[in-house]
This record gives structure tokens, sequence and C-alpha cells, in this order.
């Protein structure tokens, strides 16, 4: 069963890579050169718990040793239960308006992902680009798109014989 709800025949458990430390470096990289490829505006990195958080961390870490750091950020599911109940932390490192690359390990229907932008920009971030591990190649990458903002991928259901 997927985080989506639907059944697949087709699984990937992309934690069981990054939360290696090789591949969370390796993970860190490549994402990051997509994100400096294709958004070099971006100051930021993140997105919705927890599939996000690892992969926010990685290219996090390895801006910073690139020289280029960009900060990461972790939007909620639900708003702090208590203290300031914010949706998003590390917010506070990122000025009004900042452009941010959110990311996702897999992409299916795209849900998490605009959830992540939807909230991003309610809090004043200003997301230029999505960036996935994997696209299942079930209709995310459109419905993200279609918030005007423009989906990259690593890898592809294709990528992965049966």
């Amino acid at each position: 069963m997927l985080s989506s709800g639907r059944e697949s025949d087709f699984y990937i458990d992309c934690k069981k890579t990054v939360l290696t430390a090789e591949g969370h470096w390796l993970v860190g990289r490549l994402l990051l050169d997509a994100i400096l490829q294709n958004t070099p505006s971006a100051v930021g990195v993140g997105g919705l718990t927890m599939g996000a958080d690892p992969l926010a961390s990685s290219v996090s870490l390895v801006s910073h040793l690139a020289g280029r750091p960009l900060q990461a950020f972790l939007v909620r599911k639900e708003p702090k239960g208590h203290g300031t109940g914010q949706w998003i932390e590390g917010r506070t490192s990122l000025p009004d308006g900042a452009p941010v690359a959110v990311v996702e390990d897999v992409v299916t229907t795209g849900a998490s992902t605009i959830k992540a932008i939807e909230r991003a920009r309610a809090e004043g971030l200003s997301p230029v680009a999505a960036f996935a591990l994997v696209d299942r190649q079930e209709g995310g990458k459109e419905a993200i798109a279609a918030l005007g903002v423009p989906v990259f991928s690593l890898f592809s259901r294709e990528d992965f014989p049966r």
C-alpha cells in the first residue's frame, strides 16, 4: 500500500538508500547538482515530512561542503501542537519570498509535494521547482506542474526492471 492509498506492484523504499552514510552523500550530491542546474536561484530546500526530511538534510549538508549553502526546511503535516504552532521548521533561516526547491522521495499522485508547495507558499516562501528521486509516472508530475512548479526527477519507473 502506498501513501496515496493506492496499491501497486512497484514499490521502492528510498530511505533504505538515503539513510546510509554513503547514500546520504550520493543522494545529496545528485539532488544538489539537479537543483543548481535547473534552479540556481534557490536558497532553500525542503518538503513534507517524512519523505523529504533526509533529502533536505543531505542536500543542505552537501551544499555547504560545496560552498553553495542551501538552508533546509521541513514542512509538517499538521501545525506544531505546542509553543509557536509553526508549520515549517527552519523557516526563520529563509527570508520572505525566498526561492526554494521542494524535494520528495517518490512521486505518485503528487499529493505530498503539492501539500509542501502550498504550505511553503502560505508561509511566505516561493517554490521554484520540485525534485524527486523517483517519478512513478502515475500523474503526479503533471499534477504538481499544474501549480506552475516544474518537476525534475533523477529516476523514473522505467529505470527499474521488474
